[in-house]
């Protein structure tokens, strides 16, 4: 029976009935131990009517085993695993034990397990209850909020229960659960030990805060005399562990051995095979003797294979009341019967001092983990294998992977300090060194300094190194560098990675043989097995002046990223492909991949990664000439761009601003804006954002009346493009070419080549204006009516206006057919372009991290708004309108 919680369960009851309908979502219960939050969880649970309910409690002891709260929970639902897209199904498998292998990726983990809930919620629904969260192991805890964060559209409630101020990432929903109301106290008190004097009862209540647990443990053992008021409280009254000190010590010998087994180790046939060995054979069987007396005690519970106590403040007395050198033979002794990461851990909180034997183990169990993708319960297990490390060279190998294990598990903070360490003992160690120095400057390139990044990785003569530090200086800005890394990298054999990473250096540096290089490693793109390489495909045709192709194989390395298992790469791909959605006129697919992006970064600590998807999110914010948000995106990305000097990011946040006053027809101010871009150094502005924003310029010279500054941006950007080859990088050229020589014949060749719809938008807007002005209305219109409608549909409401504007003024009154997709969130729009590309539920699923039930959902949600009724209307309907859909499957 509960006292005086109806607002608590009042606020559990409202994320249930939410569920209930279809709008999931968790909360977190925060209290101290014994405020009830446990006895609220069953109350929720006991009220979903029909829902199905999935619970599993956090063990401290379990706590290191990678998943083993998730297999608890999931375990009743696994035969509907085999309705999971295939990559989620099998990193589901993996991380449950259930199959060998696995991908390795924590996303792929908790998109499965998001998918599994999605489909164990039907047909009622499902409420998911984890109690004492804070124990739940790392892996676990990862993939459980990962779900919870996403559970908007399914039918399904989380109620998560945590001690005290633990943390619970990225669930903002909270029930405070404190001491009980003094009403409430009161009749907890009456009606468990009858009537008591009112002095009492305060007295009572004030000295326990009103925890029921503490109320209630107190009160039982209080003699008559005391419950009565003849006699005084004791004094200090027992809280916390020692609320259950006496019992413990009341035990019989062999019940506190037995209890102290069972307080370090959950599984009910290790528990009594380790007491047979431990305890004196006094009888037959005295493990289940000392069992049978902790029982009647009211101290433990058993319940199928395991053992448990009644509150874990009676776990906490057991440990209290034990040496140190017990604990240390009981974990001994249930290494000897455990098997696997049980008995690796086991070993290891035997051990007295360093112990290779026993760090090898765990070395061992980490694999295992980090093979199922749960990196933070491996990088917990190779930390603790390096303390037991008696080599130092050994144990520099182990803090170095176990480094790299809590960077995948999104601990940066952990991983620099770990790698810290291993730096310290590495030693005279001239290889190990450079792996270290790798992933150092790999750590400062994604959440840190790129400067200093760069200066790390060029201290390597490696290929591999050579690359990254090209990468950190590209994204510095730093071209002196670039030049100088392509060089060095020259003198590696050839092959696809030497020769782009030679071949940007030797282009930027205008050596004729640099664009020659890159050609030849595009032409090896069929040799590229994953996503890193397809980026680095993307930088090649980057600087060789192609951004349509760059686009598209940044699109290559986000379908590969999503079904491979990057090992928690998968936000960096995810900047590159919101970039080439957006510079494709994609906008809706753009704003959805970085939204995306953004969540999953700031998952994963990836600070230099948030600040790009800001920075892409301000561009696209400015292009639906959203003035608030383009300024508040562009302000945050600024905010972590600037002191890490990550020049990219700088320049797209600069470019958002130019741009907004671009669309706006601000053309002084965006003039100024663009030429402070194209004047920025390294590590405050970027030549690829100059080169790629180049038309912008011209067009804000233009607007401006800055001819001349037009025609020096325009011969700088013919320098620039002088190696491209593909017809969009030469409609671009061309466009410029009629802005800044006003000539209507460029204008005319560039609407020719153009490859990209909403590019030829632009030029069909400049020529349209160009011919009405010049007293031709009729051809005009239809440039102007084109540009309209494309703006229209992308989204791009300043210059859909202006183009409206425009054919007004040219005599054309009437408005364009909206259309239909118009009214489909940028969720629903990627969801819909992947039907019309013939993608089935599980297959969308898979790209999009979402469920199959989720996707299903959207369609539900889409084909109402749009008056149809099957996919084959809405594929139909997509290619009829000519919306923005995802070409060969991406995104």
């Amino acid at each position: 029976m509960l006292f005086g919680r109806s607002v608590e369960i009042g606020a559990l009851d409202e994320v249930i009935a939410g569920a209930r309908e279809g709008r999931g979502g968790a909360v977190v219960l925060r209290g101290e131990a014994g405020t009830g939050k446990t006895a609220l969880l069953d109350a929720a649970a006991a009220r979903g009517g029909s829902m199905r309910v999935l619970r599993t409690t956090g063990v401290e002891s379990e706590s290191d085993l990678a998943f083993a709260a998730l297999h608890q929970v999931l375990w009743p639902v696994t035969g509907s695993l085999d309705a999971l897209p295939e990559p989620q199904r099998d990193a589901v498998h993996a991380a449950l034990g259930m199959a060998a292998g696995g991908a390795g990726d924590r996303f792929l983990v908790g998109a499965g397990v998001l998918s599994l809930l999605a489909e164990a919620a039907a047909p009622d629904g499902l409420i998911c209850v984890v109690d004492d969260f804070q124990w739940v192991d790392r892996a676990s805890a990862d993939a459980l909020l990962f779900a919870a964060r996403r559970l908007g559209t399914e039918r399904v409630a989380m109620l998560l229960a945590v001690r005290g101020d633990a943390p619970v990432k990225g669930v903002t929903a909270a029930v405070d659960v404190r001491g009980l109301p003094e009403a409430a106290a009161d009749e907890l008190l009456e009606t468990r030990h009858g009537e008591m004097p009112a002095p009492v009862r305060r007295e009572l209540v004030t000295l326990t805060g009103a925890n029921p647990l503490a109320l209630g443990e107190i009160a039982a053992r209080l003699t008559p005399a005391q419950l009565t008021g003849r006699e005084p409280l004791p004094d200090p009254l027992p809280g916390g562990s020692r609320l259950f000190g006496d019992l413990v010590a009341g035990l019989s010998p062999d019940a506190r051995l037995f209890a102290l087994v069972a307080a370090v180790e959950t599984d009910l046939s290790l528990v009594l095979r380790a007491a047979a060995d431990l305890l004196p054979r006094s009888g037959s069987e005295p493990g289940r003797v000392a069992l049978g007396e902790l029982e009647t005690a009211g101290l433990v519970e058993t319940a199928g294979d395991g053992v448990r106590f009644r509150h874990p403040l009676i776990r906490s007395a057991v440990h209290e009341a034990a040496q140190e050198a017990d604990v240390r033979r009981v974990h001994a002794v249930l290494a000897e019967s455990a098997t696997g990461d049980r008995r690796a851990w086991h070993l290891a909180r035997s051990a007295l001092g360093q112990n290779e034997r026993v760090a090898a183990e765990l070395e061992q169990a980490a694999e295992r983990a980090r093979a199922r993708g749960g990196y933070a319960a491996a990088a917990t297990a190779l930390a603790r294998a390096a303390e037991l490390t008696p080599g130092p060279h050994t144990r520099a190998v182990r803090l170095k992977d176990a480094a790299v294990a809590a960077w995948l598990g999104g601990r940066p903070g952990q991983a620099e300090t770990l790698l810290a360490e291993a730096r310290e003992r590495a030693g005279a160690d001239a290889t190990l060194a450079m792996e270290i120095a790798r992933l150092r400057g790999r750590f400062e390139l994604n959440s840190g300094n790129a400067a200093e990044a760069v200066r790390i990785l060029a201290a390597g003569d490696g290929l591999d190194m050579l690359a990254d530090a090209s990468e950190a200086a590209s994204y510095v800005g730093d071209m002196g560098s670039v030049v100088e890394l392509g060089r060095r990298a020259a003198a590696h054999p050839e092959g696809f990675l030497r020769d782009v990473v030679a071949g940007i250096g030797l282009t930027v540096d205008g050596d004729a043989s640099g664009p020659v290089l890159l050609r030849r490693a595009l032409a090896r793109t069929g040799e590229l097995e994953d996503a890193a390489g397809w980026l680095w495909a993307s930088a090649a045709a980057s600087y060789l002046g192609e951004p349509d192709l760059a686009n598209e194989l940044a699109g290559r390395a986000g379908r590969v990223a999503r079904v491979s298992g990057m090992a928690g790469q998968l936000p960096v791909v995810l900047e590159f492909v919101a970039t080439a959605e957006r510079i494709a006129g994609q906008l809706a697919r753009s704003q959805a991949v970085s939204e995306e992006g953004l969540e999953l970064a700031r998952e994963a600590g990836y600070a230099n990664t948030v600040a790009a998807h800001l920075a892409n999110l301000a561009v696209l914010a400015a292009l639906r000439g959203e003035e608030e948000a383009c300024e508040r995106q562009a302000r945050e990305a600024l905010a972590i761009a600037v002191p890490h000097r990550v020049g990219l990011r700088i320049g797209v946040a600069a470019y958002a601003r130019a741009l907004l006053d671009l669309c706006l027809g601000r053309y002084a101010s965006a003039h100024d804006r663009f030429t402070a871009i194209a004047s920025a150094g390294p590590g405050g502005g970027h030549p690829t954002v100059v080169w790629r924003t180049t038309p912008d310029r011209v067009e804000a010279a233009v607007g401006a009346g800055d001819e001349a500054g037009a025609r020096a941006a325009l011969e700088a950007y013919e320098r620039w493009s002088a190696n491209a080859a593909t017809p969009e990088s030469r409609a671009l050229l061309a466009r410029c070419r009629g802005l800044a020589c006003s000539s209507e014949d460029a204008f005319l060749e560039a609407l020719k080549l153009h490859t990209n719809p909403f590019e030829a938008a632009r030029t069909s807007l400049l020529l349209g204006e160009r011919l009405r002005r010049t007293q031709r209305p009729g051809e005009a219109r239809a440039h102007l009516r084109t540009a309209w409608e494309t703006f229209e549909r992308a989204g791009a409401r300043p210059w859909a206006r202006r183009a409206q504007e425009e054919l007004r003024a040219a005599g054309e009154s009437h408005a364009a057919p909206a259309s239909l997709l118009d009214a489909l969130t940028p969720q629903e729009l990627r969801i819909a372009g992947l039907v019309a590309d013939g993608l089935s539920s599980k297959q969308i699923a898979a790209q999009l991290f979402l469920s199959p039930r989720t996707v299903e959902y959207h369609l539900y949600k889409i084909y109402p708004k749009l008056g149809i009724g099957s996919r084959t209307d809405l594929a139909r309907l997509v290619v009829l309108q000519k919306a923005p859909v995802v070409g060969d499957g991406m995104l």
